[in-house]
């Protein structure tokens, strides 16, 4: 199997994943780079798996699946053009010989799922849209503090080795705020600069991992003193876990 973030609009990745003949795609919200790099591989589309309704996530869907009869996967409960199976956390998406467990990861949007495949080629696959970033996570649109703690804490709970496709190359703005929250997380530190490195050279930060996140992502680390304290200093009536998730939120919407 081999995976593939193709490039789309400012700052999207369209995750491409193929067995040299079929291929998935994952939230395609334009479909040229894909239709593209299906025919420079000479693969065929089977499957479209989609993690929420925004355009960018979605606008590609009714093109690709015209021209390649691919079958669409995607939310329950989200507008995401039809036809498509609707699937929620704890159903199964079977394509490319691989089970994908779907997981409810409301916060970013009421509906968000995201795609969980235990072992591919020996390291789990992890499809998380726009909840989880590297070292962030989605603003919440819809949801909740509360809730989107939760689907981060269902994600950082899959194991370490986990690779972590998201839809955005946010990562060195994201790891500017992490720094601004802990400036004395060493792991932060070195993650930056590899990250640096790689944008340098014209290459993805992703995937991450999700051992990597737990390290230095200050959403998955809200409960950490280091963080709660920081969080404090910046909004003292954050007293509990939740609230202090969302002063964190908020106070990354207001950085600069």
């Amino acid at each position: 199997m081999e995976l593939i973030a193709l490039p789309a609009f400012s700052d999207n990745y369209l995750w491409l994943l193929h067995d040299g003949a079929q291929a998935l795609v994952v939230d395609p919200g334009d479909a040229a780079p894909v239709l593209e790099a299906l025919r420079q591989r000479s693969l065929t589309l089977a499957s479209i798996l989609v993690t929420h309704h925004h355009a960018d996530h979605t606008g590609g869907v009714a093109e690709l699946r015209a021209a390649t009869g691919a079958q669409v996967f995607g939310p329950a409960t989200e507008a995401v053009p039809e036809p498509l199976v609707r699937v929620k956390g704890g159903d199964v998406v079977r394509t490319l010989g691989l089970a994908f467990e779907v997981i409810d990861v409301p916060g970013h949007t009421a509906g968000h799922i995201a795609y969980f495949c235990p072992d591919l080629d020996g390291a789990p696959l992890l499809f998380c849209g726009d909840t989880l970033f590297s070292g962030g996570c989605g603003r919440l649109f819809e949801g909740t503090p509360a809730q989107m703690l939760a689907s981060l804490d269902r994600l950082a709970a899959l194991p370490g080795a986990t690779r972590v496709c998201c839809a955005h190359e946010y990562t060195l703005s994201n790891l500017r705020f992490a720094r601004a929250v802990e400036p004395g997380n060493h792991a932060l530190a070195a993650y930056e600069q590899q990250c640096e490195r790689l944008r340098e050279e014209g290459r993805p930060t992703l995937p991450s991992r999700i051992d990597t996140e737990r390290a230095v992502n200050p959403f998955l680390r809200s409960r950490e003193a280091s963080v709660t304290q920081a969080v404090r200093a910046h909004a003292a009536s954050a007293t509990d876990e939740v609230a202090v998730f969302a002063a964190l939120r908020q106070w990354k919407n207001e950085f600069r």
